[in-house]
């Protein structure tokens, strides 16, 4: 990363009020300089050189990617954190989750939050349904309009699907009830009739893969555990709401949870997470796969039938400590492929009371003979694709990480369904964002701009913009007197690359969108 210096000098002057004595003028800079020296920066969940996980604002799990125009899109499970009556941390029941978040980024880096979509629930698209699981996503045009689509479970018990004209929504249900459930054909013994995952083909045919768990309670057979026949897979209809005929069993050696599907070429990928009786079962040899990996199967068909090939990402408990469900979805961006999964890494930071996950996002190593090597979970992640454009208007909830903000949604549609426009929120004196790899060019920046709403009478603050580090040289300072569009000539020209951190003082105001200058 290019680092390069710049000299802070004053460019606006405030004079104190008049007195008796003659008071000093004080630049802006002075007088903001102090002040920020002062500041006591904000704790975080993510260190700045670490681009796992991808969000600390909220929780998220069950990652899915959808990759359109240019930017990724995740949509996770939206973890509640759950407290007992005396407000002491309580472990996840999951029985609290009705929305689904979804963030997107066009670098794998840097993170716009787009909210959490009111899936299940009375408040929610889905109104029969309690909850929203495992959401997978994608995208196909139909009637020459480009439509959305997210699939999601309703507990254990079925699966709902939600539409939209945008991938931030809002999304609708358009069938006001479960896609599939314990009445469709062949899904009625399913253990768990939830996780799904969808694909559209080269054709435009659209197949959805379902469910999970091991027959037999709490005393399976030895070949119940290898072959619990609890997966099943379906055409979609051409509308993507509906069903192109009766789902089919799909038998995915020691099969746990949660259906990933794939098309790499010629070939179909279906990846699922294995079993926690693998490791002393007799017949585990037969396999390259231990206690709950992501493992993956091959076709030359949609429908199978596939073949075993092997595992590509251990248990997140052999890469961060704790352990738990393994749950994934595989996606391509930008010619490279790459694993999105969840860990819990933050329940210890946090002090929750266990069960809570985050999403992570690591490249994936495709080999020339079509198989999938064994992949890596990291706190360092990917790398950042390419520069981050400072120049565009950037939505203030964008980041790769923070300290002490929060976000919430802004404007009508985005209350009401849960996505869409999203500010920065929870603002208190030392909280800060940082976004990464900001290409400022050669002829550089020379102002910044921001918005601001939601101001409390008489509010007065101000940020810093900062380089580099949150210990980095301050290159400008724009003060918050209410809410509007700002902006502030930087102390000197700011060129080159560099990581931006923006550091708050005072509270009491809502921080919509910025922007640097020529």
């Amino acid at each position: 990363m290019n680092n390069e210096s710049v000299t802070a000098t004053p460019v606006e002057t405030v004079t104190a009020t008049p007195s008796a004595t003659p008071t000093p003028t004080v630049s802006v800079a002075e007088k903001w300089s102090k002040i920020f020296a002062d500041i006591k920066k904000a704790d975080t969940l993510k260190l700045p050189i670490y681009n796992n996980p991808l969000m600390t604002q909220r929780l998220g799990a069950d990652p899915y990617a959808l990759v359109y125009d240019g930017r990724v899109y995740i949509y996770m499970t939206g973890d509640v954190i759950e407290k007992n009556y005396d407000g002491s941390p309580k472990a996840n029941s999951y029985q609290k989750i009705n929305t689904i978040n979804v963030i997107s980024s066009a670098d794998l880096v840097n993170w716009t939050d787009h909210g959490c979509i009111k899936a299940a629930g009375y408040s929610g698209a889905a109104k029969w349904g309690g909850n929203s699981w495992a959401p997978a996503a994608a995208c196909k045009e139909i009637d020459g309009k480009m439509q959305f689509f997210l699939y999601f479970a309703n507990s254990g018990n079925g699966i709902g699907v939600l539409r939209a004209d945008s991938p931030v929504g809002p999304f609708e249900d358009p069938i006001g009830k479960a896609l599939i459930n314990r009445n469709t054909p062949n899904c009625g013994n399913v253990t768990w009739l939830f996780d799904p995952a969808v694909l559209v083909d080269n054709d435009g045919s659209a197949y959805l893969y379902v469910g999970g768990g091991v027959p037999g309670g709490n005393q399976p057979t030895a070949d119940q555990i290898e072959h619990p026949y609890t997966a099943r897979m379906v055409k979609l209809g051409d509308d993507m709401i509906s069903l192109d005929g009766d789902p089919i069993s799909l038998d995915p050696p020691f099969l746990f949870e949660d259906s990933g599907i794939n098309r790499i070429g010629d070939t179909y990928y279906y990846s699922y997470c294995s079993n926690f009786n693998v490791d002393g079962h007799a017949n585990r040899k037969n396999y390259d796969m231990h206690n709950g990996e992501i493992c993956y199967m091959t076709s030359a068909n949609p429908l199978g039938p596939y073949t075993y090939a092997g595992a590509i990402l251990k248990n997140p408990g052999f890469y961060f400590g704790p352990g738990g469900n393994n749950h994934h979805c595989i996606f391509e961006f930008e010619g490279k492929y790459y694993i999105t999964y969840h860990s819990q890494i933050l329940d210890k930071p946090l002090g929750t009371g266990g069960g809570y996950r985050c999403t992570h996002i690591d490249e994936l190593n495709l080999q020339e003979d079509g198989t999938i090597a064994m992949g890596k979970g990291t706190k360092d992640g990917v790398k950042q694709l390419h520069s981050f454009d400072p120049y565009e208007v950037v939505p203030a909830a964008t980041m790769r990480t923070m300290g002490g903000i929060e976000t919430k949604q802004y404007g009508e549609i985005a209350k009401k369904y849960g996505s869409g426009d999203m500010v920065v929120t929870g603002i208190d004196e030392g909280d800060w964002i940082n976004v990464a790899g900001a290409d400022f060019g050669t002829d550089g920046a020379k102002t910044f701009t921001a918005t601001f709403t939601g101001c409390a009478e008489g509010v007065s603050g101000a940020i810093a913009i900062r380089l580099d580090s949150l210990g980095g040289e301050d290159v400008g300072y724009l003060e918050v007197n209410g809410a509007g569009t700002v902006s502030a000539e930087l102390l000197s020209n700011v060129t080159g690359v560099h990581d931006i951190f923006l550091i708050f003082a005072g509270s009491g105001y809502d921080f919509c969108s910025w922007s640097f200058g020529k």
